[in-house]
C-alpha cells in the first residue's frame, strides 16, 4: 500500500499522507511526494493541491532509524525542491506536530495551514544536527530572524498561533471548522491567484540590526556549553541571510552531513533511542495496572511538596500527611508557591490554579490515607523513621493501596517487612525539585508483585516523568553511581587538585556544575548521613578520604550553612574558594603520605568518566538495571550528564 494518495476534489488535488505511527519521511514517503507532484502537475484539470496527514500528526520527522544506512535517492532537499517548483500552489494544512523534515516539507509549499493545535518546529539539535533540508534558510524568509533563529537553536517547537504571528502559518483554522474542508477552501482561492514567488527566492523578512548576530550567535554559545549544533545552526541560519540560496542550501546540507557523522550527534541519537527503551520493562509485561485518582504525600519538605505538586498538576487529588498542624501548615504553603509560580510563568490559568488548591489538603495525621490509591512517603532517610511510617499505613489504608517510599539510599526490602503484603511496597525515587525533574527511579523490591510495580511505572509515566526500572542496592543506579563519582573526586583532591580545578573541569565536560559546587547546593549532611551509616561495614584496607567529614564537622554543610566546600559569604552568588578548605585538603595529602601533583582537565574528566562506568557495569552485572543504555539515561537526566557526550557507557563503549 502506498503511503502517499492523490485525490481529486473538484480540480484540488488532496495528497494523502499514512505512514504511521508519525508519518516519518521514509525513503517511501519521498519518493512518493515527488510522484505526487509530477502528477498534479501533468493533470490539466488539477489547478491546487492539498498536502495533509492521516492519523494523529502532520509529518513529525525524519526516519531517525536511515541516519545510520547509506542515503537513499531521492533526498529530502530534492523532495522539497521538486514541491516547491510545482506550477500550482501547494497548501500544507497542518495538525499534531510538524517536526524537522515535516516542518521543512511544509516550508516547500507555497502556503501553510494549521489547526490551533498544532506545534511546528525545527527539534534537529536536539539530536547533534541542524536542519538539512532548507530549514535554516526557508524559515527566516517566512518568518522574522528571531523568532526562525530561536525555533532552530533551541530545538522547542512553536504553538500554531506564536508561528502564526512570527509569518510561519498564513491562517488558522476557525474553532469549529474541519481542517480539510478549510484547506480545500484556501487552496481553492489560493489558485485563482497568482503563484507566490518561492521561499527560496525570497528575501529574509527583516534585515537585523548591526552587532545583532554577533550577540546572538555569543549567547547561544555561552548556552550550548560545548554542543556543537546549536552554534553550527545558528552560523548557518547567518548564512541564509548573507548568500544565494543555492550556496546557502549547498553550506546547510555540507554542515548538517558533517553533524550526522561526527561523535556528539551519535551519541545524541543514542540517547533519543534510550530514552524510548527505558519504558520496556519485561518485569511487568502483561500485568494489570491501577488507576491512580487520590495520592497522600508523607511529609511535607522540600522533596514531598515537590511530588504534590507533580501529582496536582496532572490530575490527582493529594492529601499531604505531617506530624503536627505547624509542619502541615508549611508544607501547604510550599506547594501552593510551586502552583503559584506556575501561574505566573502561564503553565496554568487562575481557575486551574484554584482547582487544583481545591484538590490539596495537607493535615496532621494519617486518617487521610485510608483514602488513597497510592501514598508516597518522603520523611527524613533513616530506616527507623520510615519502618514506622510503613508500619502505620499498613493499619490505616485499605489493602489495594499501593505503599511507595521516596528513599534515595535505603533498603527497600528491610521497609517492605514493616507491612503485612509487602507485594504492595514498591519504591518511587524522585529527583528534586521533583516537580520539575524528569527522571524517576521505580525500585523492584524482592517482593513486589507486577501489577504494584507496572502501576507505579504507569503512574510516573502519568506525572510525564522518565520512569527507569532500578533493584534494590545502596543508592540504586544513580545515587551508586554519584557516590563513586563523589569519591575519586575526593581522592584527586588528595593527590593533588582543588575543588575549584574539578569543578571547571567538569564544567568545561558539559556538566551544569561540578561535583563539589553540586554538593553544597544539595546539602553535605546528606552524604555525610549516608558515609557514617556505610562506616560499620566499610573494609578497613579500603582508601577512604576524611575531607568531606572534617568539612561537615566544622558545620560547614553547603550554601544553607553559608558555607561548605566553598564560602557564601561574598556577594558571588556560586560562593568562593575558602582557604581553610585547602588547608585541610593539604593536611590530608601529608597525613596519608601523599606526594601531590599536577591533574590536566582531559585527565579529572577521563578519571570521572572511567569511574562512573566501571560501577555502571558492576551495576549491569548485578541485574540492578536492565540495559546499559537505562544508566546512561539516569546520569542524563538527573544528574546533569551532558546528553551530546551520551553517557558514560556510551562513551566507553564507543572509545578510541
Amino acid at each position: 500500500m502506498s503511503v502517499v494518495a492523490v485525490e481529486n476534489h473538484g480540480g484540488i488535488a488532496v495528497v494523502r499522507v499514512d505512514n504511521p505511527p508519525v508519518n516519518a519521511l521514509s525513503h517511501a514517503l519521498r519518493s512518493g511526494l515527488i510522484e505526487a507532484a509530477e502528477k498534479i502537475d501533468a493533470d490539466d484539470s488539477i489547478r491546487a493541491a492539498v498536502l495533509i496527514c492521516a492519523g494523529r500528526t502532520f509529518i513529525a520527522g525524519a526516519d531517525i532509524r536511515e541516519f545510520n544506512a547509506a542515503p537513499k535517492e531521492p533526498h529530502l532537499p530534492d523532495t522539497i525542491n521538486r514541491i516547491e517548483a510545482s506550477s500550482k500552489p501547494w497548501v500544507a494544512a497542518i495538525h499534531g506536530t510538524a517536526l524537522g523534515g515535516g516542518l521543512e516539507v511544509a516550508l516547500g509549499c507555497h502556503y501553510r495551514v494549521a489547526v490551533s493545535t498544532a506545534r511546528a518546529g525545527l527539534p534537529e539539535v536536539n539530536l547533534g544536527l541542524i536542519p538539512g533540508a532548507g530549514g535554516t534558510i526557508r524559515l527566516p524568509r517566512a518568518a522574522n530572524p528571531e523568532f526562525a533563529l530561536e525555533m532552530i537553536t533551541s530545538g522547542k517547537p512553536a504553538g500554531a498561533g506564536a508561528a502564526h504571528d512570527a509569518g510561519l502559518i498564513d491562517a488558522i483554522v476557525p474553532e469549529g471548522q474541519d481542517l480539510e474542508t478549510f484547506a480545500l477552501s484556501f487552496a481553492a482561492d489560493a489558485s485563482a491567484k497568482p503563484l507566490p514567488e518561492p521561499l527560496s527566492t525570497r528575501q529574509p523578512a527583516t534585515a537585523p540590526t548591526a552587532g545583532w548576530w554577533e550577540q546572538a550567535i555569543g549567547n547561544i554559545e555561552k548556552k550550548a556549553k560545548g554542543q556543537l549544533s546549536p552554534v553550527t545552526a545558528a552560523r548557518i541560519v547567518r548564512n541564509g541571510f548573507e548568500k544565494p540560496f543555492a550556496e546557502a542550501l549547498a553550506d546547510e546540507r555540507s554542515a548538517f552531513l558533517e553533524l550526522k557523522d561526527g561523535d556528539q550527534s551519535k551519541a545524541m541519537r543514542h540517547a533519543f533511542f534510550a530514552e524510548r527503551e527505558m519504558g520496556k520493562v519485561p518485569f511487568v509485561e502483561g500485568a494489570q495496572t491501577r488507576d491512580i485518582h487520590r495520592v497522600a504525600v508523607i511529609g511535607g519538605g522540600t522533596m514531598g511538596a515537590g511530588i504534590a505538586a507533580a501529582a496536582l498538576l496532572n490530575g490527582c487529588a493529594v492529601d499531604m500527611i505531617e506530624r503536627e498542624e505547624g509542619p502541615a501548615e508549611a508544607g501547604y504553603h510550599r506547594v501552593m508557591g510551586i502552583l503559584d509560580s506556575s501561574l505566573k510563568r502561564g503553565l496554568i490559568s487562575a481557575d486551574k490554579r484554584e482547582a487544583l488548591e481545591n484538590a490539596f489538603t495537607a493535615t496532621a495525621g494519617y486518617a487521610k490515607t485510608a483514602d488513597a490509591d497510592l501514598v508516597i512517603e518522603a520523611v527524613f532517610e533513616d530506616m527507623d523513621v520510615k519502618k514506622a511510617v510503613f508500619a502505620k499505613l499498613d493499619e490505616v489504608t485499605r489493602p489495594e493501596c499501593i505503599l511507595a517510599t521516596n528513599t534515595s539510599y535505603l533498603d527497600i526490602n528491610e521497609i517492605a517487612k514493616s507491612v503485612g503484603n509487602p507485594a504492595r511496597v514498591v519504591g518511587l525515587h524522585f529527583f528534586s525539585p521533583a516537580h520539575i525533574m524528569k527522571l524517576v527511579e521505580v525500585i523492584r523490591t524482592g517482593s513486589v508483585s507486577p501489577e504494584t510495580y507496572g502501576t507505579a511505572f504507569a503512574f510516573a509515566k502519568r506525572l510525564k516523568k522518565n520512569p527507569v526500572y532500578s533493584g534494590v542496592c545502596d543508592g540504586f543506579i544513580g545515587n551508586r553511581i554519584l557516590y563513586e563519582y563523589r569519591k575519586v573526586c575526593d581522592f584527586m583532591l588528595e593527590d593533588g587538585c582543588l575543588p575549584q580545578q574539578i569543578d571547571a573541569s567538569m564544567r568545561a565536560f558539559g556538566m551544569a556544575m561540578g561535583p563539589f559546587a553540586m554538593g553544597d547546593m544539595a546539602g553535605l549532611d546528606i552524604g555525610w548521613a549516608a558515609r557514617k551509616r556505610r562506616a560499620a561495614t566499610r573494609d578497613p584496607n579500603e582508601r577512604y578520604s576524611r575531607i568531606a567529614d572534617r568539612i561537615c564537622e566544622l558545620g560547614r554543610f553547603g550554601q544553607k550553612t553559608g558555607a561548605g566546600w566553598y564560602d557564601y559569604s561574598g556577594e558571588a552568588r556560586g560562593g568562593t574558594p575558602d582557604p581553610l578548605i585547602e588547608k585541610i585538603i593539604l593536611e590530608e595529602s601529608e597525613k596519608n603520605g601523599i606526594v601531590r601533583r599536577e591533574f590536566t582537565s582531559r585527565e579529572i574528566q577521563d578519571t570521572v568518566v572511567s569511574t562512573m562506568a566501571a560501577e555502571g557495569q558492576k551495576i549491569l552485572e548485578e541485574g540492578i538495571a536492565l540495559r546499559a543504555s537505562d544508566i546512561d539515561m539516569v546520569l542524563i537526566l538527573g544528574y546533569g550528564f551532558p546528553r551530546w557526550r551520551g553517557g558514560p557507557m556510551f562513551m566507553t563503549s564507543n572509545a578510541g
